[in-house]
């Protein structure tokens, strides 16, 4: 177990969140995102009654559909179980979506067009995280296809990725290794 040894404790709820990106035979992306909330007890939910033990309290889906330049073609989202019966009801704003690029700032946007009574929290939530699979999954595509991160011919264009996080801080020893010319250490 990577952490230390934890206290004597009882497991009370479980998030559990899948992210998957596929490349589709029409040259779209598809981040898909799945997220379940579930409880070790039961209890009463409402108008939903009596909710048994590791029944999901949230089972919610997003789609997104972007395109090589990370622009969302398509928001899709779905809520199959939620704790109030109006949860489903806002799943369609989340077509609002179509025309962000995915990139520095999107989740402003974001917050702009489906946040608070906009949208749904754990639906905005799950976004932050989709951007970060489109992402690795435009790396992988430009992977299986052969093609450079960066263009080392195109001094202008500096990888989105330096001082996004500490290993790969403009100072430290991997952007020295992969993008000297980047580099802002001694």
């Amino acid at each position: 177990m990577p952490l230390s040894e934890p206290a004597a404790r009882e497991p009370l709820h479980t998030r559990a969140i899948e992210m998957r990106g596929y490349i589709r035979d029409d040259g779209l992306w598809d981040i898909e995102g799945h997220l379940t909330d579930r409880k070790s007890y039961g209890y009463d939910g409402g108008f939903r009654g009596w909710v048994e033990p590791e029944t999901p309290v949230h089972d919610m889906w997003l789609r997104l559909t972007v395109d090589d330049d990370l622009v969302i073609r398509a928001c899709e989202a779905a809520t199959d179980h939620h704790p109030y019966a109006v949860c489903p009801d806002i799943t369609p704003a989340f077509g609002a979506l179509a025309g962000i690029r995915i990139g520095v700032g999107w989740m402003r946007e974001v917050r702009q067009r489906v946040g608070g009574r906009k949208g749904c929290t754990h639906l905005v939530e799950m976004l932050a995280q989709l951007g970060t699979v489109a992402y690795q999954t435009h790396v992988a595509k430009r992977r299986v296809k052969g093609k450079p991160m960066h263009d080392p011919d195109d001094p202008k264009r500096k990888p989105l990725v330096i001082d996004t996080c500490h290993a790969m801080a403009s100072d430290g020893p991997v952007v020295k290794a992969r993008f000297p010319e980047y580099y802002t250490g001694e």
